[in-house]
């Protein structure tokens, strides 16, 4: 059978992360929780000069309070550490720390895993001839290209071709993968020093630690042989049946499993290098591959090992990613170069049927990371059309499920209104085990089954027909990619923004495929809601027709997106922080984003939602600035829609909250009417008051 990459098992959401629940003994259950304390807790108090020290004598001092031995974990952010205990799971730990007054939250610090110009790279139009088990795809890299423009229907091809006639992208514009790491040797990514796109990032995998939290003096996880460091690069992840089968350590049951229920490990995945490649491998070199956003750097953020990786150490490299993190408290140097964009193609599947909710701790990580302006994309998860799980399902991420070649969703993507956009998954056509897969993601990766492999030796290689990427952790680097060009070309957009264009500028979803076997299938439904059968299970949804309410708002077109970001950028200020009811207000287009050579030549004002507070604007409604005159207390909604002198348009809407008028009169001026009943007031008492005797 021919070997979907190293680990198409890494990037199937569903068979790892249902094996992961079960890699410590249920019979000595272990919590391990993420705290956040409260501003002003008294815990905080508990000052010590080192970082370590300063987080064991805050978790000791909770302790302490609740009644249960705590020991100290490594600290992610300001007020926000993992702590641990025995006896009991990491849900009970955290139902009974959320309840203390000062505790913000507490949440399960859970495992997490993989998701799985016309250039001149001489695999961008063609793969490498396939010889026997190796070589291809024929189609090179048709995930690039124009729609339609491989050698086969490509119809969900991202068309990257068009971008680049706007930019490659800009050197300042870093983009983050949180990932395994990377083979730093590869001559098609290199360090930024040795000519090519890779900063020097961190290493967030630490010691794998006992049941207290203190240190079992292995680093089976991490599988470096240390813990966090500056060493960014991929030592391997793979897992042999011996340690998948072994009760009692982190490694217990990793992986699939056999027809017997033995586990079977894996290779390693270079999981890192291979979507590395995507956003920024070295582009018009004459060698190897094309990538999205040749122009950019990446900035590799190691937070998965074996087995995966913690909540808290893909949090930690969250928050350094963009130079949110407090060193004083992680004990980690601050990032020289932080990042616009972050790549999250990790995530974890559906278990027992039941979806996990983004927790707190999360949500903590994206807000910081968003207001420092940086975009977040992750991958949908591989879990065969049922819901998607975390991160993908948080508020501010743009999530991205997978397309087949044809446009069609892949089987495996998950699927959901979580979904912002989809793009190319990669999929294989043939199903034989000697049949190349056709439509791979061709990119970036090393030779070695388990430790890497020196490029000197041979080892920089590039995923091929028959060792296929297929999966949405590859969607995600598409979308990143395009979001770094996008940035390139405007630095000043937000994130909402990006998200914005991304979406207003995709190609729709197929509703037919006309292509003919073997491209299309025959009786391909319409995507569905997940749902769950009688018996409470999730039903798995292969290939179907995407809907926008089940894989996003349509095909990415880089092209497209990238061309908006070079155009308008619709923004409104109001003339006041403060409506009131009664009083004017000005509002006004002149903070709208332009770049070089564009110009807005029209304007269009609306009221999109009234709330019984303003009628229509007191003028003009195609000027750079509005008049509205709210009439009472409440919140209503405005749009302005610009068009630039190419023709790109760009919206943006603004709810606007309105006070009811000051009782006072505002203190100024006195009423003369007033005045005059007063002083009529006073001469009546005069006349009635008794003479002075």
């Amino acid at each position: 059978m021919h070997r979907i990459l190293a680990s198409i098992a890494l990037l199937c959401f569903g068979l790892l992360a249902a094996s992961s629940m079960q890699s410590r003994p249920a019979s000595t259950p272990t919590a391990r929780v993420i705290v956040k304390y409260k501003a002003d807790s008294p815990v905080l108090r508990r000052q010590a000069q080192a970082a370590s020290d300063r987080h064991i004598a805050r978790a000791q001092a909770l302790g302490n309070r609740v009644g249960i031995e705590l020991a100290a974990g490594r600290g992610i952010a300001a007020r926000t550490q993992v702590v641990f205990a025995r006896g009991l799971s990491s849900e009970a730990l955290a139902a009974r720390l959320a309840q203390e007054a000062d505790v913000e939250y507490a949440v399960p610090d859970r495992r997490r895993h993989v998701a799985a110009l016309s250039p001149n790279d001489k695999y961008f139009l063609q793969g490498p001839p396939i010889s026997g088990l190796t070589g291809g795809p024929e189609v090179g890299q048709w995930y690039l290209r124009a729609p339609g423009a491989a050698s086969a229907p490509a119809v969900s091809a991202i068309d990257a071709q068009a971008a680049w006639n706007v930019t490659t992208g800009s050197a300042s514009v870093v983009v983050a993968m949180l990932d395994t790491g990377v083979r730093f040797d590869h001559p098609d990514l290199l360090t930024v020093a040795a000519g090519g796109k890779l900063l020097p990032g961190y290493d967030f995998v630490g010691p794998d630690l006992a049941m207290d939290g203190s240190s079992l003096g292995t680093y089976l996880i991490a599988n470096d042989g240390n813990g966090f460091d500056s060493d960014a690069s991929d030592p391997g992840d793979w897992i042999t049946p011996t340690e998948a089968n072994t009760p009692g350590t982190v490694l217990t049951h990793c992986g699939e499993q056999d027809d017997a229920g033995n586990y079977i490990g894996e290779n390693s995945s270079w999981h890192g290098t291979q979507t590395a490649g995507i956003v920024g491998a070295l582009t018009n070199n004459g060698e190897g591959m094309a990538s999205v956003a040749p122009g950019v750097q990446v900035l590799p953020v190691r937070v998965l090992g074996k087995c995966g990786g913690y909540d808290s150490d893909i949090q930690a490299g969250m928050y350094w990613a963009v130079n949110a993190a407090d060193p004083n408290e992680t004990g980690v140097p601050a990032n020289p170069h932080p990042a616009r964009v972050l790549n999250m193609s990790l995530g974890t599947a559906v278990v027992n049927d039941a979806v996990e909710s983004c927790n707190a701790a999360y949500a903590d990580a994206i807000h910081a990371v968003t207001a420092a302006g940086a975009v977040i994309v992750v991958s949908a998860g591989n879990d065969e059309g049922l819901p998607v799980s975390v991160p993908g399902n948080c508020t501010g991420v743009i999530t991205v499920g997978g397309l087949r070649h044809v446009g069609t969703k892949v089987g495996f993507s998950s699927i959901g209104p979580e979904v912002s956009l989809s793009a190319p998954g990669g999929n294989c056509v043939n199903t034989e085990s000697d049949q190349p897969c056709l439509y791979p993601i061709l990119t970036t990766s090393n030779a070695g089954t388990q430790q890497p492999i020196a490029d000197a030796a041979g080892g920089s290689i590039y995923t091929d027909a028959f060792n296929a990427s297929v999966g949405t952790s590859f969607s995600a680097p598409q979308v990143s990619g395009t979001a770094a060009l996008m940035l390139s070309i405007q630095p000043q957009l937000a994130p909402s923004e990006v998200l914005s264009k991304l979406k207003a500028t995709v190609r729709p979803f197929p509703t037919s495929c006309t292509f003919g076997a073997p491209d299309c299938s025959t009786g391909i439904a319409r995507c569905e809601a997940p749902q769950k059968d009688g018996s409470g299970h999730y039903i798995a949804q292969d290939e179907c027709f995407c809907t926008t309410s089940t894989c996003g708002a349509g095909m990415l077109d880089a092209g497209k997106a990238v061309a908006s970001a070079a155009g308008v950028q619709a923004r409104i200020s109001a003339s006041t922080t403060t409506a009131t009811a009664g009083s004017p207000m000005t509002l006004s287009a002149a903070g709208s984003l332009l770049t070089t050579g564009h110009s807005i030549v029209s304007y269009l004002w609306n009221v999109t939602s009234s709330g019984g507070v303003v009628t229509d604007f007191n003028g003009a409604t195609d000027a750079s600035t509005a008049s509205i005159t709210p009439s009472r207390a409440g919140t209503f909604s405005v749009q302005l829609t610009a068009t630039d002198n190419t023709g790109i348009t760009s919206s943006a809407t603004q709810s606007i909250t309105v006070a009811a008028p000051s009782s006072s009169g505002g203190g100024g001026a006195i009423d003369p009417t007033w005045l005059l009943l007063l002083l009529a007031a006073i001469a009546v008492l005069l006349r009635r008051a008794p003479p002075q005797r």
